[in-house]
């Protein structure tokens, strides 16, 4: 018993040494994508965590007779938003996005007297400095997380769920490999602000991030495209509606 006890602990501790050295190390793929489309020697200076001004910070506008309101959610406006426990439950109290991100809240109004189908991975961001900066999906953001953690993290969380096997300890790696930090990956899920179908008289709302702009631009214009409307018997839309927003940006480090 005493030897595969040992065999156990010995095979416990190779697998926790490969999650440091090997999957732990290596960043998902996601994170090695250009964070912007614009000149690469503007790379260095996207992305920093650096306080966000924007103005107008709150700003409703309407096409189509569809309102849409866009709001700069920052690091304030974020913690009191996920601090609703009637809303988020066990999850609630953590900020789900990070200093690298400019989050928007936006709400949509369909009065259009139809139905509207939206994608927000058509919406953009562009500044003044030549650049435009994609969507951020859930998956970007839990792999930020993931590359952020602590080795040891994951480590002690192996060594807990360890349980008697036949060398002497269980090693539960279909339940660890491929997971998400969950609780951020519920909070997203719950609050971003998601493609499909708004019928007419619903309003509907949620949270999109993109990354943090160049420092020094000046001038940010947030482009929501591709609002089809107009649906034929086919379900072809035969209208594209597209709002724009402007502000003023100003940073504090």
């Amino acid at each position: 018993m005493r030897r595969t006890q040992r065999i156990g602990c010995l095979l416990l501790t190779t697998y926790c040494l490969l999650l440091t050295t090997v999957g732990c190390g290596r960043k998902s793929s996601l994170l090695l994508q250009r964070q912007a489309r614009g000149p690469l020697v503007e790379e260095s200076t996207v992305a920093r965590a650096v306080h966000w001004t924007l103005e107008p910070g709150n700003q409703t506008k309407t096409v189509g007779d569809v309102d849409v309101t866009v709001l700069h959610a920052g690091p304030q406006y974020l913690q009191q938003f996920f601090s609703n426990k009637q809303v988020f439950g066990e999850f609630a109290g953590l900020n789900p996005y990070f200093p690298e991100q400019l989050v928007f809240y936006v709400k949509v109004t369909n009065r259009s007297g139809k139905k509207i189908r939206i994608d927000p991975g058509d919406f953009v961001l562009l500044d003044d400095r030549g650049s435009q900066y994609a969507l951020l999906g859930i998956d970007y953001t839990t792999a930020l997380e993931e590359a952020k953690a602590p080795a040891a993290t994951i480590t002690r969380g192996v060594l807990e769920e360890a349980r008697p096997g036949y060398f002497g300890v269980g090693l539960p790696i279909g339940k660890f490999m491929g997971a998400k930090p969950q609780r951020r990956y519920a909070l997203l899920t719950m609050a971003s602000l998601q493609g499909g179908v708004i019928h007419h008289g619903v309003t509907y709302d949620g949270l999109m991030a993109f990354w943090a702009p160049n420092h020094q631009a000046k001038q940010l214009k947030l482009l929501m495209t591709n609002i089809k409307t107009d649906f034929n018997a086919n379900d072809w839309p035969q209208t594209s509606l597209e709002v724009a927003f402007d502000f003023t940006a100003t940073v504090s480090r």
